[in-house]
């Protein structure tokens, strides 16, 4: 019989003593204060960079990382901002503006947690988002209503910033006025002189928010013109695309604006599939500006969507967590403009 020697107490990785502040503060030579206000970026108390090195460097070499719940304590709040997980499909520049807004946060020192809260909504989602006890909740679309602010807030959360189109009571809005995306897409078709245009509405659960604001923006931007607004549903899947470019000589469309840039580099692609020349026959705009959309033949014309800077979004909602009463409780953000090529 083969014995596996044991191994000692010490040498076992779930027996060592777990380093503290006080190991990195004997290793570097300061006082634990020091280590707190360096490890912390603790601003009010000034630490020359040679110390704040040999605090770091001590603390890499033993293991240390501060305790969150610790630092919870003395702050009196988390520094934890929830961002819960979006519920609908997202393209590559919301994707692009969560990645550099939840960096900015980092640097203001918060940790940026998603929240996969799947099959809850309004009111019992943030019943679970309040439970992780954040100091903030960024909440994209209208998954939210009064009472569920009221809830994590009551939590603790001193900021509750939503992402849509209209402000929810009790909350920091930043206001996206979709439809203006649809109005600057149909004006510029209009302006091209088309007057039979179509518009995209994705069957994909969820997207209902924007589509239908852009397809309300189209109809106001053709209002008291001889120009007609046809709806378009469609699925982002080739088949879809193929069977709607088969009857689109039927429709007697000379114009589309396809939702975004993905649905119509989609539909582009079917539409030459079945012999249709764009921009001659039918022209075609989306939104979003995305770099796919200049690389294809003809290059996509489409609505350039001005969102607020991951930097400037994560320093209002520092300054709300900071000062909540001082800061405007409305925000519009999202710009829009349109930037003309090949295809329209």
């Amino acid at each position: 019989m083969v014995q596996i020697p044991k191994q000692s107490a010490l040498s076992s990785p779930a027996q060592r003593p777990v380093p503290t502040s006080a190991d990195v503060a004997r290793l570097a030579g300061v006082s634990r204060a020091t280590v707190s206000y360096v490890l912390n970026n603790t601003s009010a108390v000034r630490i020359s960079e040679p110390t704040r090195r040999r605090v770091h460097e001590a603390a890499k070499e033993l293991g240390y990382v501060p305790h969150a719940a610790a630092r919870s304590l003395r702050a009196g709040h988390s520094r934890m901002v929830l961002m819960p997980a979006p519920s609908v499909p997202v393209g590559p520049l919301y994707g692009q503006f969560l990645s550099e807004f939840q960096w900015a946060l980092g640097r203001l020192d918060y940790t940026v947690v998603q929240h996969g809260s799947t099959g809850l909504h309004g009111d019992e989602a943030a019943r679970a988002w309040a439970e992780l006890r954040p100091v903030a909740v960024l909440v994209p679309g209208s998954r939210l209503g009064p009472e569920g602010v009221a809830v994590l807030k009551r939590s603790g959360a001193r900021a509750v910033v939503t992402m849509g189109p209209e402000r929810i009571e009790g909350a920091h809005a930043l206001l996206m006025d979709h439809e203006r995306v649809g109005h600057c897409a149909g004006a510029h078709l209009v302006a091209r002189g088309r007057r039979r245009i179509g518009v995209v509405v994705p069957r994909e659960s969820g997207l209902d928010i924007f589509s239908g604001p852009r397809l309300e923006g189209v109809r106001r931007a053709l209002h008291g013109t001889a120009a007609t607004v046809t709806e378009l549903p469609l699925a982002y899947e080739e088949q879809a695309a193929a069977l709607l470019a088969a009857r689109w000589r039927s429709l007697d469309l000379d114009a589309v604006f396809a939702y975004n840039d993905e649905y119509a580099m989609l539909l582009t692609r079917a539409l030459q599939d079945e012999g249709i020349a764009v921009p001659d026959e039918t022209a075609v705009i989306g939104a979003d500006d995305l770099m796919l959309g200049r690389l294809l033949r003809p290059r996509l014309s489409t609505v350039h969507i001005e969102l607020p800077s991951g930097r400037d979004l994560a320093e209002l909602v520092d300054r709300v967590v900071r000062e909540p009463g001082l800061v405007p409780e409305t925000h519009e953000v999202l710009g829009a403009r349109v930037v003309h090529r090949e295809s329209s």
